[in-house]
């Protein structure tokens, strides 16, 4: 999905460093890992909610959980790194990560719901360290030339890991959610936790490079000690509709994955079993990661204001369609939507920070802090689905990317007030 990451200043001797095939190769099982775990919160949310009888606002309080710290552990991921480097902040977001999924089992086994949204907090934590960790070392390892190429490679695979994992969650979590027990959620996660303490392990006895400390990028380090002095930063009004535009769209795209079974389920759509439905999540996310080639191809021809007010516009036409249809074509307009938000991101995300200057990394954190919209909007819906039904609370997404189509049509152009860059 969504990264943060500190800004690099990779010296020559850097970037001319000989291949590292194998830790581009491990580097990648990251961002795989990490799009796995975020997307199996969509199959925890009706397995929880079947467990503990919760209503749609209470079963979203695990997106708020996850999100929210990527909120609260930004910084202070960055300024860990900052002390003591890329690799060893991989190898702590892992073993972090792995503790939160080991906690999983004490929840289980004390059947508290508290006691899982603690471990859902403690895993993306760990998650918020290796992306603070991950995204800038893979872009160092190999020619400046071909960083991102190397970037969307990686993204890809993040990609593929947000649709591999609700078949692997419907098969392992999901049998019978009316049913739900503690012992089908104990064994997915704790495979998860051995596999990260793994990687854990292979990171901290690789051979590479020892950068990202702050011996060795003072500028780095003083970004990060200065980042709550945002200075005259905020003067830039397209970035601020751009932060804005990265919490609609995080929070649209996790809201409607998150309600994807709640919405495949009902008698009027397709009458899915909860299993069934967990299933059709890969369609969602498949969608997105197909559309993130197709749209690298597209973008290189047009503007990428207009191509991200298409998607933005169709993804309102097709959630209408699935709110106020029934059947096939409703439940295909909405996994359709997957493929509306492949380009949305990167695209919102360079459109903010266009014309920054040396303001740019620090418009770039204002925009990963915005993630934290994956928390709140959710919730949001979670509370509208409760008054008013899964199907007519869709009303929000479709104004998260009404404003999205502003920000693409009107909101992202630089205006001349910004002289400062």
């Amino acid at each position: 999905m969504a990264h943060v990451s500190t800004p690099v200043a990779a010296t020559s001797s850097q970037v001319a460093m000989p291949k590292q095939t194998f830790a581009l190769a491990s580097l990648t099982t990251l961002f795989f890992m990490w799009g796995f775990i975020t997307c199996l919160n969509d199959i925890l949310i009706p397995y929880l909610k079947g467990m503990f009888s919760l209503n749609y606002t209470q079963a979203m309080l695990i997106q708020f959980c996850f999100f929210g710290a990527y909120f609260v552990m930004s910084i202070p991921a960055g300024k860990l790194v900052s002390r003591i480097g890329y690799q060893f902040g991989i190898v702590v977001g892992l073993v972090v990560a792995a503790i939160g999924c080991a906690l999983f089992y004490p929840a289980a086994v004390a059947h508290v719901y508290e006691l899982f949204l603690l471990a859902l907090f403690v895993l993306a934590s760990g998650i918020t360290i290796l992306q603070v960790s991950a995204n800038p070392y893979v872009s160092v390892l190999g020619p400046q030339k071909t960083a991102s190429s190397r970037l969307t490679m990686t993204q890809a695979f993040n990609s593929l890991g947000t649709t591999v994992a609700p078949i692997f969650g419907g098969w392992l979590i999901l049998t019978e959610v009316s049913h739900a027990t503690a012992e089908q959620v104990k064994f997915p996660y704790l495979m998860l936790s051995a596999s990260l303490l793994v990687l854990a392990l292979i990171f901290a006895f690789l051979k590479l490079p020892k950068l990202g400390r702050e011996a060795d990028n003072e500028a780095e380090h003083q970004d990060l000690e200065d980042f709550v002095d945002l200075g005259s930063v905020w003067q830039y009004r397209h970035l601020i509709l751009g932060a804005v535009g990265i919490f609609v769209y995080v929070g649209a795209e996790v809201a409607i994955g998150s309600f994807l079974v709640g919405f495949l389920t009902l008698d009027n759509i397709a009458g899915l079993t909860d299993k069934e439905a967990a299933h059709y999540i890969s369609y969602y996310f498949a969608g997105a990661m197909i559309g993130r080639f197709i749209g690298a191809l597209v973008m290189q021809k047009f503007n990428a204001g207009k191509v991200l007010a298409c998607h933005g516009l169709l993804a309102v036409v097709l959630i209408i369609v699935a709110m106020t249809g029934e059947g096939s074509l409703a439940m295909w307009a909405i996994l359709l939507v997957g493929l509306c938000n492949s380009i949305m991101f990167p695209t919102i995300f360079s459109l903010a920070l266009h014309g920054l200057g040396k303001y740019t990394s620090k418009g770039s954190g204002i925009l990963c802090l915005a993630i934290v919209g994956g928390a709140i909007i959710p919730l949001m819906q979670g509370m509208l689905a409760d008054s008013i039904g899964v199907q007519l609370a869709l009303l929000l997404p479709i104004a998260c990317y009404l404003y999205i189509t502003y920000f693409a049509l009107s909101g992202s152009k630089v205006v001349s007030q910004n002289r400062h860059s």
